[in-house]
């Protein structure tokens, strides 16, 4: 399966014996699905056939669609004239031209009155209101499409960039795991100098205590579990990258065990390249994680 970005943008449009539909959609990052709409007065009736076919082709994202209805110019309803009333109108400014010298009466002036010129409404029955709504829901599932086919182009660009980072996970995983200062000979060095100094200054110090409580912290120092779970998180990342479809909320829970594991590290490492290796590890997880809110 695809995946999708929750951002996305599509526009539709049609017409109908005169009557010109436009849809406009856009989506951004939403924890579910949410819809906002805005319909022309007197196309309330649609709005839940909007929102179930949003809910329908999405699984998360806050969307809003907007819908216009307009006439086309060249099937617009034809102009009535009330002849006998601008005769009247015609006739009384006449004679106020003649009687008061005002100023002769025109064309457009004329036709500007109230009830000389009218644009009569068409009349609406049932069969033609569904065979409106018939061809501005075919527009919605047009416009709908284009909106997935958007954020589908946009989650296969986030899917090369969370693939990119996964393998720059795994590499710094695999640079602590064969940093020289994790190899049992350079462990045993440290402790033993950390044992010799501990005894030059801690007289009275019960060696075989003092052996045990080393032995004790090498044991916690040691990252071998952290390394085993990043790589094994690693793949999982990688599976459900390559199996698509709504997986968002399972890559960020994962991005928040990348963030503990690499904590983890940081705190129990005991040499300067391996820490630097872990917080060079934390910002690239913070970087996946960013990336992963985008993701539907």
């Amino acid at each position: 399966m695809n995946l999708q970005s929750m951002t996305g943008f599509a526009r539709a449009a049609a017409d109908h014996q005169g009557t010109a539909i436009a849809w406009e959609v856009k989506s951004v990052n939403g924890k579910s699905v949410e819809a906002r709409l805005r319909l022309p007065p007197g196309f309330d009736r649609l709005e839940l056939v909007v929102r179930q076919a949003v809910q329908k082709r999405f699984a998360r994202g806050n969307f809003q669609a907007t819908l216009t209805i307009g006439r086309a110019s060249n099937q617009a309803a034809q102009p009535v004239v009330n002849e006998a009333f601008l005769k009247d109108v015609a006739g009384l400014a006449k004679r106020l031209q003649e009687q008061f010298g005002a100023a002769p009466a025109t064309a457009d002036g004329l036709l500007s009155l109230r009830g000389v010129l009218d644009v009569p409404e068409t009349a609406e029955t049932e069969e033609t209101r569904a065979a409106l709504d018939a061809v501005i829901g075919c527009a919605l599932d047009e416009a709908l499409a284009g909106l997935v086919k958007a954020r589908e182009g946009e989650g296969e660009a986030l899917r090369v960039l969370l693939s990119d980072q996964l393998d720059a996970i795994e590499t710094l995983t695999l640079r602590a795991e064969a940093d020289p200062s994790r190899q049992p000979t350079a462990i045993r060095e440290r402790i033993a100098e950390q044992v010799r100094l501990l005894m030059d200054v801690g007289a009275g110090l019960d060696e075989t205590r003092l052996h045990m409580e080393a032995a004790f912290l090498a044991t916690k120092a040691d990252i071998r579990e952290e390394i085993d779970r990043l790589k094994t998180h690693v793949a999982s990342g990688r599976t459900l990258l390559s199996t698509g479809g709504a997986i968002g909320r399972k890559l960020d829970f994962l991005a928040q065990e990348f963030n503990r594991e690499s904590n983890t590290l940081c705190s129990k490492s005991n040499a300067a390249a391996v820490t630097a290796i872990g917080l060079e590890l934390k910002a690239v997880v913070d970087q996946f994680r960013e990336q992963v809110q985008n993701l539907e």
